[in-house]
């Protein structure tokens, strides 16, 4: 897409165009991107501004300074090349790069005790996924979001579920 459509794109099913604030941020994107190549961000010549109205002095040019070769340029990070950016014609089709709310992330421990019947093989990987996809409907009908995900929790000898002593009563 061109910058504007990436711009329009992002901005309707994210946030905006990636706006890179320091070298972490450029690397941490960097990593992700395992094909390299240029991408859009969200940093265009308007006095260079960031397509999300923030502010950021952090610059990483791969000359050192940009071309201003078109009246209208925007900037397409090189992954090819450390993530270091170039001026290009906004109307260049390139990849693009959007980003959104970061959510934060938890994870919660439940231990859940299950009465086997002889028939159930509670070390199959079928009946291990029936049952997660079975909790996970429960969750959503008590309100549980889409994106929360659920998976077994293994034992250290690789096993989902273990035996459960029987405690001994103390006789009298």
């Amino acid at each position: 897409m061109t910058w504007t459509e990436a711009q329009s794109y992002c901005r309707e099913h994210h946030t905006d165009l990636a706006s890179v604030r320091n070298l972490a941020e450029n690397q941490q994107i960097d990593e992700l991107l395992t094909g390299g190549g240029k991408h859009w961000i969200g940093l265009y010549r308007d006095s260079w501004k960031w397509s999300d109205g923030s502010n950021s002095s952090f610059k990483y040019w791969a000359d050192y300074r940009p071309k201003h070769r078109a009246l209208k340029v925007c900037v397409a990070a090189a992954f090819d090349n450390s993530g270091k950016w170039e001026d290009l014609d906004c109307g260049v089709e390139k990849p693009f790069i959007c980003y959104g709310l970061v959510v934060p992330v938890s994870m919660q421990v439940i231990k859940v005790r299950v009465e086997k019947p002889n028939c159930v093989d509670l070390k199959d990987p079928a009946f291990l996924d029936a049952m997660l996809v079975e909790a996970k409907k429960n969750l959503r009908a008590q309100g549980l979001d889409d994106n929360v995900q659920l998976a077994w929790r293994k034992q250290p000898d690789g096993q989902v579920f273990k035996k459960e002593e029987k405690k001994k009563r103390d006789e009298l």
